[in-house]
């Protein structure tokens, strides 16, 4: 059998307070991702989940346990990882284009050759005679093209994404989700996917991971066996999916009612 792509296991994770405590965010946290698995990660606010890909992509390391990409420690920023951030990631000064061809500059392309491979990013993303626009210029849908044209243009073999799409309405989102996993198609990198919103993670996924309330531990994991490829809108209405989207409320529910009950207390 293929081992997994990405492991964490056992990972413990704190942090200090302003009032010098130490504040344990993750705790024995395990779980994996296969090559090419679309994996979301869910749980209450605050609970981890950005940490988790902090810890994926090599910017903080745990305190116990340890993660593992391709059975090798994760010691620092990794090669062939890839990071979509929930605010634009992207140069303000630098046109769409020359945002686009940064990473291949970075590593060495000449301009015409960056150059070009962005423009045919930016042709997957549909951003075709936008390449001299700046980012202030475009809506947040088209940023949110921006960066994943960005990102895969490097052809991550690792895709973490951090609520990428929350800033938007729910029409754009929903765009959006759709060509994401058009484009996922293309490459199958393996995905982290980190969002608050259920029925999203859900309609993109093989697997749902769902945190506890903080210090975070897997509490379960459900495979996510529908139909690729996908539409969002279509799938939302499958019965398979109704069903999926009950049993992981239900094992959700709890965990966010006493993440809310601390945060009530603490105020």
């Amino acid at each position: 059998m293929t081992p997994p792509h990405i492991v964490l296991r056992e990972v413990t994770k704190q942090f200090r307070t302003p009032k010098g405590d130490s504040r344990v965010v993750l705790r024995d946290t395990s779980f994996t991702v296969e090559p090419g698995e679309f994996t979301s990660v869910i749980g209450p606010s605050g609970c981890g989940k950005s940490t988790t890909l902090s810890l994926i992509c090599g910017m903080e390391q745990p305190d116990g346990g340890e993660v593992l990409i391709d059975g090798r420690p994760v010691d620092g920023l990794t090669d062939g990882v890839g990071f979509v951030f929930q605010n634009d990631a992207v140069f303000p000064w630098k046109t769409v284009l020359a945002n686009v061809a940064a990473g291949p500059r970075f590593r060495g392309l000449s301009r015409k050759e960056a150059h070009a491979g962005a423009a045919d990013w930016l042709r997957r993303v549909g951003l075709t005679g936008f390449e001299r626009y700046h980012p202030a210029q475009l809506s947040g849908g088209m940023r949110k093209r921006v960066a994943l044209a960005q990102t895969l243009i490097n052809e991550p073999r690792v895709l973490l994404m951090d609520e990428p799409f929350a800033g938007l309405d729910v029409q754009t989102r929903q765009i959006m989700s759709d060509e994401l996993l058009a484009l996922w198609e293309l490459t199958r990198p393996s995905v982290v996917f980190v969002t608050h919103d259920l029925e999203e993670a859900i309609a993109l996924s093989d697997k749902v991971v769902v945190l506890t309330a903080g210090p975070a531990t897997v509490k379960e994991e459900f495979p996510i066996d529908l139909p690729r490829p996908r539409r969002v809108s279509d799938i939302r209405l499958d019965p398979d999916f109704l069903t999926l989207h009950e049993r992981i409320w239900e094992s959700l529910r709890d965990e966010v009612a006493t993440a809310h009950e601390r945060s009530v207390a603490a105020a």
